[in-house]
């Protein structure tokens, strides 16, 4: 069987992705619009904040054949084939129809002029346009119009919102929930326009965008103008070879996803299934699993989808589940907190209709399934307190919506499958891995399954890393030997080893090469350098805050020389020399450490870098001293063991050029001082910081991070990044504000004492190895012979630097 793919966006990644779940052995070939394959657009904003495309796209399954950047200008239903924009053609049994939604643009004049944000592209193209911009608008004031907003604000810009309904968001909230969301916005500094309409996008005498025009004349002036006031389905290429579509747009398909013609399916936001188009990622993925399933020979069928939503949009959470009406309904509303929250429900007030949280979201993973439903409670109860009500779900109800998961899903993973944690869950059902909101109700399920979920660290000790922590600490043990000893069994692992490493190092800052601790360490502590995949290793000197004299970077470039390194600029801002030997590794730290360097830490658990701009120093934007404050900073923090590995950086002003809410404490400088964002990261699965505290003094920002710091140290899970730390934390941002802010544990002055020592302690590990004699031992490639250098270490030439030769 031939299968033509139409559109490469989420809706055909689902489809593809469940076919080769399914076994099927045909021929498929998926034609997209997009230079890229399938990318994931419910995080499309964090490509602004520091993701790269790459990290953001979807990989390709085995097997299918992709025909990128190309445009499907026909469909031949006669022939079955699919004609391109270049003269070509592609012919097909089956054809599935994936072309998704186009942004909707009002017809009035200048929008031209305007921007979408629909596709990375459009991301690019607002980025470009925003650096010589002061201020921004964007039309629409749902979902996709706020983060738009958002985005604007990111990028420096001072930012509007015009939304035609009276209040934002009217298909999630209603006026209540409006105004207490509009409060949250115009706290941020966004102006809020709701009522309005676009009457004209403004241009000055040179074409550029100089505001926008309302209906009642005024204008918003801008330069940049962002329309994102809903979708239309792209049904074209369906009304062009006669395929039914709907009257206001829309391929009509039946409940299997096929169209009028049954060679011929339609999945995702161009499909009109049951008389309505779907916005949300969860009703399209559904029916891309459908239609994988009818292709099959299966009978699935595509019901409708619970279009319930939870979102965290400019920092407010706003959560929407069932029916926005009924007989019945309790309100709470506390304007000063910035809280609503409603339920609505029947007129004998027993079944749940549905439920509106502005604020406070707490209560949507627990009664969402409960729609239709029995309450479980009185509702006045539920709004405050319905995580409890979660533990007795029925079967069928729906958790994750996101990907179609009942409880009773998860129960038979966890009772026939052993699934013993959430991630163990979300590679069994794929619950919660998309939007995450339902990770709590996983945690629930779990818990009440019986699950008694193990916290050793590993076989040899019956404690957490946490527990273990405390054990060092207030017993004073210094070696691995008196810990296993005292409060373990056996001789250790490769787990538990490296873990205690950490903790001594966090606790008593020795060296880590120091006695026993040499033995502790994993493969790249154990030579303080990072292993290559040919053998040799990196040196990355440390460059706090990216500030280097001419003088250093001539030392740099002198030893890369010398030792035949190949050279590159990392996106920490520092320079990682590659290709060295074991037995080098000494004599190119004596060269850097002679010129006033020492270890960054790239090897370690540690501190890597603090990032920054040129702040008020240089750049005309700047507002504080960014580049004096990020060398503070990591002077202060380098060499610092930690559960995993730390980053952090700091921008001096809004614009955020240093990236600092993709880090796992990030600081951006306003007019009063800074504001500190908290439990950050990128990589594989990237997280924006959460505002932990503003406006804070110098001495008010260093104190909190201190504490933060070893608050995250005494506590974390071994290599639990500060972002899943911050999740898991019962309480969330609230609680470590009282822990570390507020001082609710009375542990403040011993977090205070313990950076303390920290920073009276520390000493570069690559000076002190060089002292010693007993420690440069360790690096040679042959023990039994020292000068000898291990011959399978081979090298080749590329853009005029060394690259590895592997032997095959």
């Amino acid at each position: 069987m031939n299968i033509v793919v139409v559109g490469y966006g989420p809706a055909a990644q689902r489809f593809v992705e469940t076919l080769a779940g399914k076994g099927f052995d045909g021929r498929v070939t998926v034609i997209g619009e997009e230079p890229r394959p399938a990318y994931d657009r419910v995080h499309l904003t964090s490509y602004l904040s520091g993701t790269s495309a790459d990290e953001l796209t979807y990989a390709v399954p085995d097997g299918i054949v992709t025909r990128l950047a190309t445009r499907v200008t026909a469909v031949d239903r006669a022939a079955k084939r699919v004609v391109t924009a270049d003269g070509g053609a592609e012919p097909y049994d089956v054809l599935v129809l994936a072309t998704g939604s186009a942004p909707f643009v009002p017809p009035v004049p200048g929008a031209e002029h305007a921007f979408v944000y629909r596709t990375i592209e459009d991301l690019d193209a607002i980025r470009v346009a925003a650096k010589d911009a002061v201020e921004g608008v964007v039309v629409g004031g749902g979902l996709l119009g706020l983060e738009a907003a958002d985005a604007l604000r990111a990028l420096g810009l001072k930012a509007h919102i015009v939304e035609m309904s009276p209040w934002l968001m009217p298909r999630q909230v209603d006026e209540g929930g409006g105004s207490v969301l509009k409060g949250h916005i115009e706290s941020l500094g966004l102006g809020v326009h709701a009522g309005s309409g676009v009457q004209e996008v403004v241009t000055g005498p040179d074409g550029r965008v100089a505001g926008l025009r309302k209906p009642d004349g005024t204008l918003l002036e801008a330069q940049v103008v962002v329309f994102s006031a809903g979708i239309r389905p792209r049904d074209e290429l369906a009304r062009a070879c006669g395929l039914d579509v709907g009257e206001r747009g829309g391929i009509v398909v039946d409940s299997a996803m096929r169209t009028s013609d049954p060679s011929v399916y339609a999945v995702g936001e161009c499909a009109l299934a049951g008389g309505m188009v779907y916005g949300l990622v969860g009703p399209c993925n559904t029916m891309a699993e459908v239609a994988a399933d009818r292709v099959m020979g299966g009978t699935a069928a595509f019901e409708g989808a619970d279009m319930s939503t939870k979102l965290k949009l400019l920092g407010v959470e706003v959560a929407q589940f069932g029916a926005m009406d009924g007989a019945l309904d309790v309100t709470y509303m506390d304007p000063v907190g910035g809280v609503y929250k409603k339920l609505f429900i029947s007129d004998d007030a027993r079944t749940l209709l549905g439920g509106i949280c502005v604020g406070d979201a707490s209560p949507y993973a627990a009664l969402r399934p409960f729609v239709g439903k029995e309450l479980p409670a009185a509702p006045s109860d539920l709004l405050f307190s319905g995580a409890g009500a979660a533990l007795d779900l029925p079967d069928e109800a729906q958790v994750c919506s996101c990907n179609n998961v009942c409880a009773g899903d998860i129960r038979t993973a966890i009772a026939d499958q052993g699934v013993t944690d959430v991630p163990g869950v979300k590679g069994c059902t794929r619950a919660g891995t998309t939007c995450g909101s339902c990770v709590p109700m996983l945690k629930q399920l779990l818990e009440k399954s019986g699950v008694e979920v193990s916290k050793a660290l590993c076989e040899h000790f019956a404690y957490s890393r946490a527990e273990l922590f405390d054990i060092v600490r207030v017993r004073g043990i210094t070696t691995f030997s008196e810990l296993i000893a005292g409060h373990g069994h056996g001789r250790g692992c490769d787990i538990c080893k490296p873990a205690v490493a950490s903790i001594l190092a966090s606790l008593h800052n020795g060296h880590v090469l120091e006695g026993e601790r040499a033995a502790l360490q994993d493969t790249n502590d154990a030579f303080l350098a990072n292993i290559q995949k040919n053998g040799t290793y990196s040196v990355v000197p440390r460059i706090p805050g990216g500030e280097i004299t001419p003088e250093k970077l001539i030392v740099i470039g002198e030893v890369a020389r010398d030792f035949g390194l190949y050279t590159k600029i990392t996106g920490g801002q520092r320079i990682d020399l590659f290709g060295a030997r074991i037995e080098q590794l000494p004599e190119i730290w004596r060269r850097l450490v002679e010129a006033g360097f020492e270890s960054g830490h790239a090897y370690g658990k540690a501190l890597r870098t603090v990032k920054s701009c040129v702040g008020s120093t240089w750049c005309r934007y700047g507002v504080q001293d960014s580049v004096g404050l990020a060398i503070a900073l990591e002077l202060r923090y380098r060499g610092l063991r930690s559960p995993h590995k730390l980053k952090s950086a700091v921008s001096g002003c809004a614009r955020e050029c240093a990236e600092a809410r993709s880090k796992d404490f990030g600081i951006i400088a306003t007019e009063q001082g800074w504001n500190l964002y908290v439990g950050g990261n990128g990589g594989f699965k990237p997280r924006h910081a959460d505002l932990l505290a503003k406006d804070l003094s110098t001495e008010e920002l260093i104190r909190t991070i201190d504490r933060f710091l070893m608050f995250y140290v005494r506590t974390a899970d071994r290599l639990q990044r500060t972002a899943a730390w911050l999740e898991s934390l019962d309480g969330g941002l609230d609680y470590l504000r009282e822990v570390i802010m507020e001082d609710s544990l009375g542990i403040c002055a011993d977090l205070d004492a313990q950076m303390g020592q920290h920073v009276a302690t520390y000493a570069d590990e690559w000076r002190a190895t060089l002292d010693d004699p007993e420690k440069l031992g360790r690096f040679v490639s042959f023990v039994n012979a020292p000068g000898v250098p291990d011959p399978s270490i081979v090298f080749a030439s590329e853009r005029g630097q060394i690259k590895p030769v592997m032997a095959r």
